[in-house]
């Protein structure tokens, strides 16, 4: 009995100061941010399809503007470019990292590591 009174004690007193710290929950985000997936953002690299499946494919513009804007955020274009809807596609990670080199953007990001791949 007196074991179970001091489990209780010992509870009590970890609720207590848990509660006076304050537990902070983080809503996490992933790479693309809180309100969207890379799978999601992969559906809009629809006009990349045939530039991420063939290296010698011309690249248009409207692929090229839609890489400028995922590519301020490195993270989110890598988990698109690898994302399962890129797979999907048939898009080839090594093919589609080399995207932003041929849309001839200025501030890509270059050496960032994408899984084993790297940008150029």
């Amino acid at each position: 009995m007196e074991a179970q009174i001091k489990v209780f004690f010992l509870l009590g007193l970890i609720v207590f100061f848990v509660s006076i710290l304050g537990v902070h929950r983080v809503d996490g985000a992933g790479e693309c941010g809180k309100s969207t997936t890379p799978d999601n953002e992969a559906f809009k690299l629809a006009p990349c399809a045939s530039a991420g499946q063939n290296e010698n494919a011309s690249v248009s513009q409207s692929c090229c503007a839609q890489i400028k804007t995922l590519g301020q955020n490195p993270s989110c274009l890598c988990a698109v470019m690898l994302s399962n809807v890129a797979k999907m596609s048939g898009v080839d990670p090594k093919v589609a990292i080399t995207i932003p080199k041929r849309c001839n953007l200025a501030n890509r990001p270059v050496g960032y590591k994408c899984g084993p791949y790297t940008l150029p």
